[in-house]
Formats: C-alpha cells, structure tokens, sequence
C-alpha cells in the first residue's frame, strides 16, 4: 500500500462547530436551509452556492456535477444549465433528481430530493439578460457535453457569436432553467465522536415530517 493511501486511512477531524436538534430546527425545511445557507454566505465560506447535482441515465447509472443555484422558494430550488448537456438528456428521460450542498467550514450538509421541471421561457429570459455577456456568448459558443475537437472550436464558436449578435445576445432556445421540487430534505450537522446529527424531512400532503436519522 502506496504511503498516501497509508495516509488517507488515517486521517481524521472531530466536528464541534454546532449541533442540530428537533427543538431548535424550522418546521418547514425551506426556511432551516435559508437559515443555513445564509450563515453559509455570511461565514464567506467559499461559493456557498455550489451545489451537486445527481441524476440518473436510461442505462440507470447515476452521474454528478457541481452547478450554482440560482433562485429559491417555495415551489424548489433553480439552476440553469444547456438543455442538451448530459444532466439535461437525463432529465428529459428521468425527470428526478438529488441535490447536495456541502459547506465543509461549517460542518454542515443539505441534502434534497424531488421531481424536476423547466421554468417557465419569463424566468429564463430573465435570468439570461442578467447574465455578463461573456457568459451569454458562451451560453451559444458550447455545445455542453459533446465532444470537441478542441479549445479552438469554443473560442471560434465565440468569435462567431460575438461578431452576430454584438451586444445582445439572445437566449439560446437549448438554454434555461429547471426547477427542482422537494420531497425530501435531509440536514446534517458533523458532531464529535462521529456521532452527527441528521434530521430527515419528508412530505405527507401539504405538511412536513421531520424525523431524527441515526448518523
């Protein structure tokens, strides 16, 4: 066995940071995550808006990527991807999913679970207008997921694009947003002695179950 895999077994972190109980935790799991996820951003821990996104392919093989959430509220949590990438044929066959935020410095991970959809063109339109218009160019420049023959072809592709559109960049019909509707959250605090706190939310109609998990 190779020195570093000698190491990896050996190591260890005792988490203290803060605790999660029944008591103290919000009824409704989108308001504990907004709690979270503020602290998140007030503790400047780094992109505390990156999030994995697990989905699952028509071979029934799961695949992950880390992508940035982009909006929430009561009807689920937004991203905005390229429709024709990987995640979004997925989708597209298998439209559910699982999300993951893990914010390491405070010893913390969301976890949720539940249908996805597309927003609506609105909401689309108006996240791409709010976008820099690099990224939009960019948005027309990749074709997400395919294989290319180099970085040569995105930065032809931009070239291309920049000197059609100018400055106004239209959105990209293969471009836009999904929505992701929880049906389940899962909230896990690190605790010492490996002795965690996870706290389970599951829906039953229009109410919440919150139930304690063993770590």
């Amino acid at each position: 066995m190779s020195d570093l895999k000698t190491s990896l077994a050996d190591l260890r972190k005792s988490y203290e940071r803060a605790e999660l109980d029944e008591t103290h935790s919000a009824a409704d799991p989108l308001l504990q995550f907004e709690r979270w996820l503020g602290e998140a951003i007030a503790g400047q821990v780094p992109e505390p808006n990156a999030m994995t996104v697990a989905t699952v392919g028509s071979d029934l093989r799961p695949s992950t990527r880390i992508v940035l959430i982009k909006g929430y509220d009561a009807r689920g949590i937004v991203w905005f991807t390229n429709y024709n990438s990987r995640k979004g044929q997925e989708l597209a066959g298998n439209p559910f999913a699982a999300l993951q935020f893990h914010w390491v410095e405070l010893e913390r991970v969301v976890r949720i679970e539940g249908r996805v959809e597309k927003v609506s063109d609105e909401e689309s339109d108006a996240y791409f207008a709010s976008r820099p218009l690099d990224s939009r160019i960019g948005a027309w420049a990749s074709p997400q997921s395919q294989p290319i023959e180099g970085r040569g072809v995105l930065v032809a592709n931009a070239a291309k694009y920049s000197a059609k559109f100018l400055l106004n960049p239209p959105r990209p019909p293969h471009w836009g947003g999904y929505r992701l509707v929880p049906e389940r959250w899962e909230f896990w605090q690190g605790r010492k002695s490996r002795l965690h706190d996870r706290l389970c939310y599951q829906q039953d109609g229009q109410d919440w179950i919150k139930t304690r998990l063993a770590p």
